[in-house]
C-alpha cells in the first residue's frame, strides 16, 4: 500500500494563500515551506519541476474551491441573479476579513504566468470552465438558452474577476457588490422579456 502523500496537500494550501495575498513572483519556495510546516526536500518530492508545478496544483485546488463554493450557492438560491448577489456577499466578506490583502489566486497566478506557463495556464482554463458550467447551468434553469447562459455566465465570471481587483485596490467590498447587483439586475430584466 503506498505511502499518503502526508506533505502535499499542506504545500498546496500555503501555496494558495500566499498567491493570493502576495503573487507567485514575490511568494519564495522558503515562504511555502514556513508556512505550510513541510520539510523543504517535501517541495521537491511532490513536485520535481519545481514552483511552477506548485503553482499549477495551487491553480487546480482554488478552482475546485470555487466551483464548489459556486456549486453550494447555486443549490442554495432560487436564481441565478441570487446567487450573484450572495457570492459577492461571500467575496466582499473575505476580502475585508483580510484586510483587503487577499485576491483570486487564480487570477494572480495567471496574470503572472500565463501563456508563457502553459500548465499553469490549462489548469486556469479548466478552474473557470468549471465555474462557468456552474453558472450556465443555473441559467439555463433560469430559462435562459444555452447559447445566451453560456455568454452572461462568462460576462459575470469575468465582470467579478475584475471587481476583485478594483475591491483589492479600492479597500473596499463595494465594487464587488455593485457589479454582482448590475449582473443580477441584467439578468433578471433579460430572463422577463
Amino acid at each position: 500500500m503506498p505511502a499518503v502523500p502526508k506533505h502535499r496537500q499542506p504545500i498546496i494550501n500555503a501555496a494558495v494563500t500566499l498567491f493570493r495575498r502576495q503573487g507567485y513572483a514575490r511568494t519564495g519556495l522558503n515562504d511555502i515551506v514556513d508556512v505550510s510546516g513541510a520539510p523543504k526536500g517535501s517541495l521537491y518530492h511532490y513536485f520535481p519541476d519545481g514552483k511552477s508545478s506548485i503553482a499549477v496544483a495551487a491553480v487546480e485546488e482554488a478552482g475546485r474551491r470555487v466551483a464548489a463554493t459556486v456549486a453550494r450557492l447555486a443549490e442554495e438560491c432560487g436564481s441565478t441573479a441570487d446567487l450573484l448577489r450572495a457570492h459577492a456577499r461571500l467575496l466582499a466578506g473575505w476580502m475585508q476579513g483580510s484586510g483587503f490583502r487577499n485576491g483570486c489566486p487564480i487570477t494572480t497566478v495567471l496574470l503572472e504566468l500565463a501563456p508563457r506557463e502553459r500548465a499553469v495556464s490549462d489548469a486556469g482554463r479548466k478552474a473557470y470552465a468549471a465555474r462557468l458550467s456552474i453558472l450556465r447551468d443555473k441559467l439555463v434553469s433560469d430559462g435562459f438558452v444555452r447559447s445566451r447562459a453560456e455568454t452572461l455566465a462568462v460576462l459575470c465570471t469575468s465582470a467579478l474577476q475584475g471587481a476583485l481587483i478594483q475591491a483589492r485596490v479600492e479597500r473596499s467590498g463595494r465594487p464587488i457588490e455593485v457589479t454582482a447587483a448590475e449582473l443580477a439586475g441584467l439578468i433578471e430584466r433579460e430572463a422577463r422579456n
